[in-house]
């Protein structure tokens, strides 16, 4: 009878998945035929994975997880979710196979159990006196006392339209000047929710990088990243090439159970190990394909220039970037080998989401015009960061943040309606963060929509047309 019922149970799964597969083909757990026998265990990942860091680090309950999960694929609402507070850590599996957990650690969120994670109990993470209690303005500190009362009816005004159109908005903050002067949130988050951004940890991955460049650690223009790189053209890889996403390398960025990108973050042990063997399929510097292996070799090879351990990063995040920037509300997740998931695994609250704006907008300084203003990146890198790259493909990405306008002004722009000098972080279901230099605005969005966000639209709903200056 047991057998009888597992083998119904598996055909009743195969059956649910081809029903599926006309709504799952371009979200992260979209899959094609072929690529059956790989959902039970994506899933059971994905739901372990996104279900432990929702429920410890943002804190949802389990309706919302699992409504949450179901966005990206109908085939989650079969996902079994257990949630242990004790452990702490959340167990998943699909209609009773491929049980999967991820286990929450204080201070470094949620990481999947596959392989030996027990040295990630062992990390000490630094204290942050410089953020807790703090009674500085922001973004030195956490006082907002700078709400302009047209501009917060606007944002909750937007905030309530979102929704309305079914987008999910959960968090809008808008900084004019270097002072927040509107923030809105939907029922249930608040000022202090953590929230993933998803690939918006490029750009905080970024920023390390300079950081460490100020620091004197590392150079752009510094190649011969690998070992196994050492004997072939891969050698002329440098980390400009690497944060340009132009590195040359057979990559691709696709979000289906086999696929690269879903065994790297729901299926390895070291996500960077997915990219290190592949080979060139162009010159370095000449083709630029955005994909999240190029992050996570980027973030590996940091990691190593620090001291090679998982308590280097974690020192480094937390004492040259976190706590200078009173980012008091941000959890930067480790895979289970201990090496940031610099591609994808950063949940913070709109106010530090914002703040990492205000520091692309203010040139790599901190709290500019303070007391405490101190400069984090090197001189120029902002700019370098959102100069268009040099690939003859696509030029409008900079180093690891989005573009509005490509090298040549006869480039479509990503948002019409944006100024040309616009830049952005983004991630999966809708997370932005947009700088606009020319306004001197950060505006950041954060949600949860697998419909595309009108960013340019509600900037302009912000920014009346007659106000914006073109560059």
């Amino acid at each position: 009878m047991t057998r009888t019922r597992r083998a119904l149970s598996s055909l009743i799964v195969v059956a649910i998945l081809a029903t599926a597969l006309s709504f799952a083909s371009r979200a992260l757990l979209g899959f094609y035929p072929w690529h059956i026998g790989s959902v039970v265990s994506v899933a059971s990942a994905f739901g372990a994975k996104v279900g432990c860091s929702g429920f410890f680090v943002t804190g949802l309950d389990k309706q919302q997880i699992m409504d949450d999960l179901a966005n990206y694929s109908p085939v989650n609402r079969l996902l079994t979710l257990e949630i242990d507070t004790r452990l702490p850590a959340v167990s998943a599996e699909l209609l009773g196979m491929g049980r999967t957990s991820a286990s929450y650690r204080p201070g470094l969120g949620c990481t999947l159990n596959i392989g030996d994670t027990s040295h990630l109990d062992q990390l000490n993470v630094p204290s942050s006196p410089a953020i807790v209690g703090d009674q500085l303005p922001w973004p030195a500190g956490p006082v907002i006392d700078t709400i302009l009362l047209p501009r917060q009816v606007q944002l909750d005004v937007i905030l309530e339209q979102d929704n309305i159109e079914g987008f999910d908005t959960r968090a809008l903050l808008l900084v004019e000047n270097g002072v927040v002067t509107a923030e809105s949130y939907a029922e249930g988050f608040s000022a202090e929710t953590k929230l993933l951004g998803w690939s918006m940890a490029k750009s905080l991955s970024a920023v390390m990088i300079g950081r460490a460049e100020a620091l004197g650690i590392i150079s752009r223009s510094d190649a011969g990243l690998f070992p196994n790189w050492a004997e072939d053209e891969r050698n002329e890889i440098n980390v400009e090439h690497m944060l340009q996403m132009a590195s040359g390398l057979e990559l691709e960025e696709i979000y289906a159970p086999g696929g690269d990108t879903t065994r790297m973050l729901f299926g390895s042990h070291n996500a960077a190990s997915v990219g290190l063997n592949k080979p060139l399929a162009h010159r370095p510097g000449e083709h630029s394909v955005y994909t999240s292996a190029t992050t996570n070799m980027l973030v590996h090879w940091l990691q190593q220039q620090l001291g090679g351990t998982p308590q280097h990063s974690l020192n480094f995040l937390y004492n040259e970037l976190l706590q200078p920037m009173a980012m008091g509300h941000t959890i930067f997740e480790m895979d289970p080998s201990g090496a940031l998931v610099g591609s994808s695994f950063a949940y913070a609250s709109a106010r530090d989401w914002a703040r990492l704006g205000q520091l692309m907008l203010d040139d790599g300084v901190i709290n500019q015009g303070s007391p405490q203003e101190r400069r984090l990146l090197p001189a120029g890198w902002v700019k370098a960061a959102s100069t268009p790259n040099r690939s003859s493909n696509e030029s409008r990405y900079g180093y690891h943040f989005w573009l509005n306008q490509g090298a040549a002004t006869s480039d479509e722009r990503r948002y019409p309606l944006l100024p040309s000098d616009a830049y952005y972080m983004s991630g999966s279901r809708q997370q932005f963060v947009l700088m606009v230099p020319s306004q001197n605005l950060v505006l950041v969005r954060l949600g949860w929509s697998k419909n595309k966000y009108p960013l340019d639209k509600r900037y302009r709903a912000l920014v009346p047309q007659a106000q914006i200056t073109e560059s």
